[in-house]
């Protein structure tokens, strides 16, 4: 069993999103990013499937240029090669759920990088 929190130890960074591996599997990686309002994620793409939840807060969430507002409680799939990029409009937490094959370093360059 292995457990996380999407709220304890809760750290916003002042230039980019604060990214958190929470735990892995032997299938997935679940991952935290905390984001401040109008921090956000230029537009990139995944190598493999994602899901994204919005824990809390709102965000504007681009796929191939299509903006939709999602808000708490809202989850999103994306599969792989698909760009997408998004901002926080206000504080907010999302849990992004990625295969075992992806990596979290790829997510904290584009965190850093946006």
């Amino acid at each position: 069993m292995k457990k996380a929190s999407l709220t304890e130890d809760l750290e916003y960074n002042e230039k980019s999103p604060a990214v958190k591996v929470l735990f892995e599997t032997e299938v997935s990686k679940e991952i935290r990013m905390a984001f401040k309002t109008g921090q956000g994620l230029k537009e990139h793409k995944t190598p493999f499937p994602i899901v994204v939840e919005i824990f809390e807060g709102t965000i504007d969430f681009g796929v191939n240029g299509e903006k939709q507002a999602l808000k708490k409680g809202d989850l999103i799939a994306l599969e792989g090669n698909v760009p997408h990029d998004l901002k926080a409009r206000e504080n907010s937490i999302v849990r992004l759920s990625l295969t075992k094959a992806d990596t979290t370093q790829r997510v904290e360059n584009v965190a850093k990088n946006s």
